[in-house]
């Protein structure tokens, strides 16, 4: 119960699966996504924003090209 806790809140903190399986001695961090994953629920959302952000740079260089005000828009 102790070592399912502890996992539990490592996991919320923002420990890595591969660290975590490392310490529990899980052959595989698919072995301990099988387990844990639903402590997890934010992890969709971190990637999600990192690629919004990607996303929305290069629309803005995209449209900055586009521009009649840039260089190559002229």
């Amino acid at each position: 119960m102790l070592r399912h806790t502890c996992a539990s809140i490592m996991l919320e903190a923002g420990e890595s699966v591969v660290t975590l399986a490392r310490w529990l001695g899980h052959s595989s961090p698919a072995i301990t996504l099988g387990y844990y994953a639903h402590f997890m629920p934010e992890a969709g959302d971190k990637g999600r924003a990192v690629i919004d952000g990607l996303l929305g740079k290069q629309g803005e260089l995209h449209a900055s090209r586009n521009s009649p005000h840039s260089p190559q828009g002229r």
